[in-house]
């Protein structure tokens, strides 16, 4: 009987852990679902803001096709958490299914020692049971007996009770797992309807696009050469930055030369005065040493040289550390064009980005997205471009109309540097860029915050 108690603690631990585990699972996906549906609400939003525009765009494009991965993925957690459900639906089932046949075991035995005391009631029996033992010691454990049967009986009732009130709770815990578990279909059913609906929208935008394809083809053709021409004037920003820092090691260097030559020369004189000396005092003197400043350390490769100033060592590992958290250089986050290959269902266009694109109204200020120095700034047809100086690092700004920053000036982060040019329709696109000093571009995105 004991071992079978035992078991039964076992059972309920080991269900309530279970419990816990789902409970904080369920928590955690609900989390998910609230964070997607956030995102998605900021899509809408985003959506509606490029409504004001005539012609349809890849940016609105980007966003239904954004707002459609996430719809999917809140599809998915829902439906994990309708499996999570039914795991616990599953779980209680088998729950009650033991708790009920050990209730029903614990109610038999309940009934057979009830029965034998019934039968045994009478005072004279028991009494009779203790002095018919053989001796003393006997009577006791004969009365031990009776005490801890009488306890035994009392501790059954208890178990019953206690066994009925877990299977109450277990029953109470499968309705509700039943109307969460209907609820969760519910909302999965709701958002099938809306994927559905977000899917013939996407179609409708991809149609209407494809409605300019001639118009999108030479805008693709303009903006590769504006890309080609902007990719080298980066390019010979960085090795201007970079001969300029070589002329500048290369004059600390000299200028530590002719300290050096400069203190060696005068410790020579000051030891040739000391000789002429005829006072012993002054013989006694021993002339200061020079102080030997470190020669300036001669980089490996031309792209090193960004790397050895203390100055700029600093300035990139700041630029680091802000690495997917930098502001976004413009009032939007509508990405017309990501970083890397994009490549449009349904559309003819496959096009390899040096940055990012990003679509924001017409004369929109234009922002530094960390402190630097405006290491060039340049015209590509009727646009121009700003380039900053984070230590190693740089961010290209183009596209933009008026430049209200010069050559040199040091810049804060959230400073305006220029106003976005429009394209057509009231909107521009920003070309922002993020490049190293071994001339590589690197994924936006990553660096800007979420």
């Amino acid at each position: 009987m004991i071992k079978k108690i035992w078991i039964l603690l076992l059972m309920v631990a080991s269900s309530l852990g279970t419990f816990a585990q789902n409970a904080s699972s369920s928590a955690d996906l609900k989390k998910q679902q609230a964070a997607i549906q956030k995102e998605i609400d900021e899509l809408k939003q985003q959506l509606a803001e490029t409504n004001k525009y005539k012609r349809k765009s890849l940016a609105e494009l980007n966003l239904v096709q954004k707002k459609l991965r996430l719809r999917e993925s809140q599809i998915k957690v829902i439906n994990d958490q309708i499996n999570l459900i039914q795991s616990d639906i599953n779980q209680s089932w088998r729950d009650i299914v033991k708790l009920r046949a050990e209730l029903d075991t614990l109610k038999i035995q309940y009934q057979k020692s009830v029965v034998y005391a019934y039968k045994n009631r009478s005072n004279y029996d028991f009494v009779n049971f203790i002095f018919s033992a053989g001796s003393f010691n006997d009577a006791l454990k004969r009365m031990a007996y009776l005490k801890s049967y009488r306890a035994y009986r009392e501790q059954q009732a208890i178990n019953i009770a206690n066994t009925q009130s877990q299977l109450e709770q277990k029953i109470s815990n499968l309705n509700l797992s039943k109307k969460e578990k209907s609820s969760a279909l519910e909302e999965q059913n709701k958002q099938f309807k809306v994927l559905a609906e977000e899917r013939a929208e996407k179609n409708a935008v991809v149609s209407k696009i494809k409605s300019q394809e001639r118009e999108l083809t030479k805008e693709m053709t303009a903006k590769r050469k504006q890309d080609n021409k902007l990719k080298s004037a980066i390019s010979a920003a960085i090795k201007r930055e970079i001969a300029a820092e070589k002329k500048r090691l290369a004059e600390l260097e000299k200028e530590r030369k002719a300290k050096e030559e400069a203190a060696r020369k005068a410790a020579a004189a000051a030891a040739a005065a000391a000789k002429k000396e005829e006072s012993s005092t002054a013989a006694t003197k021993t002339p200061a040493k020079p102080v030997e400043e470190k020669p300036v350390a001669k980089p490996t490769r031309d792209a090193d040289v960004l790397e050895i100033r203390e100055e700029i060592k600093l300035a990139s590992d700041i630029f680091e550390k802000n690495q997917g958290g930098l502001p976004w250089p413009v009032n939007s986050r509508r990405i017309t064009m990501k970083f890397g290959r994009n490549k449009y269902e349904g559309l003819n266009v496959d096009y390899e980005n040096e940055g990012i694109t990003i679509e924001a109204e017409a004369n929109s200020s234009i922002k530094a997205v960390f402190d630097g120095e405006v290491s060039a700034i340049f015209t590509i047809g009727s646009v121009q471009a700003v380039i900053l100086k984070h230590g190693k690092y740089f961010t290209t700004y183009s596209n933009l109309s008026r430049v209200l920053v010069s050559k040199g000036e040091k810049v804060k982060t959230g400073q305006l540097i220029g106003r976005l040019e429009e394209k057509e329709g009231g909107r521009g696109e920003l070309e922002f860029l993020i490049t190293n000093d071994n001339q590589i571009n690197l994924n936006p995105e990553l660096w800007l915050g979420k």
